[in-house]
């Protein structure tokens, strides 16, 4: 007798069985074939559709209590739809198995493939997500990186102390003096070519030299980090112009607009030291930038090395519960996409975007709320929403300790 293939299978018809009376299972399947006999034609004709692979074998289980036998019968198909429902309904006619009164009621026939197919659609997504982790970068990306690459090329080691600076900070009159060599970069990268950095809390000789021949602006973090540097530097060397980021931020990643304000704004050196020695314990801001009466000011503690900053004391959002149950269905919808959902204080979505994308859409996007997002959150995305005044970043996992930023991070395991 022939046997279906497990996964030639399509469907599989579920019958119950009530006998009334003490039967065993060969009479069952007896049954089955002699009273279905004839009924259904040659074509849906029970053995020679299981010759022929089309019907796999019965299966039949019984128990007997008080008298009384139920059970199930099972019967996998190959055949189409409308054959397999014959087939099941076949099942029905049968009133007596060997000498008891039965009856017998197809329960469901079950399409093989639905599971199947949600194997294949959650198997997909695994593969797209991987997919998109290790996809090529698109062309905005491909440009940065050769645009990045320019830049490092760019860079000249300056004096016996070798410290990064541009390539025309020879030839010009004036110079920038920076902390790091990422400050460096980021004013290459703007157009500022004639920067150096000091690499380090220590003055080396060669800026001291450089002060005495150049007309020099220092340019530090908008910390109080910067305050210690800008000290240092005024009394050993002979400092013009004395400038810093906005409150907060860092040479290295402000914009273009960020840097030429802040440049504009630059005090003189003199006027920067008497200001120091004066009120060693104003904020930093208010000793380098005129700002007007209502600016908030905010004291930052430098970390003890060039990093992320740690976040000012401020209170957090709180979230909700039906808040946190509305980010997770979101999160669960975006597990996958590698995208991003921008929200509004009443978490409508402001708008979709691509995870590479976000940073960019927050700094044009003015009453951003929350972001949920198909993806880990690092410390470039927080800058960015500290940066919009963002409140809640939500994603799969986070790299930032949440002591580290006034932003509340949300991931899969507190959901």
């Amino acid at each position: 007798m022939g046997k279906i293939s497990p996964v030639a299978s399509k469907y599989i018809v579920h019958a119950n069985i009530d006998i009334e009376g003490v039967v065993d299972r060969p009479d069952v399947i007896g049954a089955i074939f002699g009273q279905t006999e004839g009924l259904l034609g040659s074509d849906l004709e029970l053995r020679e559709l299981q010759k022929s692979g089309r019907i796999g074998r019965i299966e039949v289980n019984t128990e007997t209590r008080t008298g009384k036998t139920k059970g199930t019968i099972i019967i996998p198909s190959s055949l189409d739809k409308a054959e397999t429902s014959i087939v099941g309904a076949a099942l029905e006619i049968i009133q007596r198995i060997g000498p008891c009164n039965a009856k017998i009621e197809v329960a469901n026939i079950e399409d093989v493939r639905i599971s199947k197919r949600s194997m294949v659609i959650e198997r997909a997504k695994a593969l797209l997500k991987q997919m998109m982790e290790q996809t090529m970068p698109d062309s905005q990306e491909i440009a940065d990186e050769v645009a990045e690459s320019v830049r490092v090329m760019e860079i000249i080691e300056l004096g016996k102390d070798r410290l990064p600076a541009g390539p025309s900070i020879d030839e010009s009159d004036e110079i920038i003096i920076v902390e790091g060599r990422a400050d460096v970069l980021n004013l290459l990268k703007h157009g500022f070519k004639n920067a150096v950095a000091i690499n380090g809390t220590s003055i080396p000789e060669t800026i001291v030299d450089l002060c005495k021949k150049k007309v020099v602006t220092v340019f530090v973090d908008g910390d109080r980090g910067g305050n210690l540097i800008i000290k240092e530097l005024t009394l050993v060397a002979d400092i013009d112009f004395v400038t810093k980021a906005p409150d907060g931020k860092e040479v290295e990643e402000i914009t273009k607009k960020e840097i030429h304000k802040a440049l504009r704004s630059r005090i003189s050196g003199e006027q920067a030291k008497l200001e120091l020695s004066k009120e060693p314990n104003r904020t930093s801001m208010e000793l380098v930038k005129r700002h007007p009466p209502h600016h908030q000011h905010r004291q930052f503690q430098r970390p003890p090395h060039r990093g992320y900053q740690q976040a000012p004391n401020i209170r957090k959002t709180q979230i909700s519960n039906d808040e946190k149950k509305v980010f997770r269905s979101m999160l669960e919808d975006l597990i996958g996409t590698r995208g991003a959902e921008i929200l509004d204080n009443k978490l409508s979505i402001l708008g979709k975007v691509p995870i590479s994308e976000m940073q960019t859409a927050l700094k044009s996007i003015n009453n951003a709320h929350a972001v949920v997002f198909d993806g880990s959150i690092e410390r470039e995305i927080v800058k960015a929403a500290e940066t919009s005044n963002v409140k809640i970043l939500i994603g799969m996992d986070s790299k930032v300790r949440p002591n580290e930023t006034r932003v509340n991070l949300l991931t899969v395991n507190e959901l």
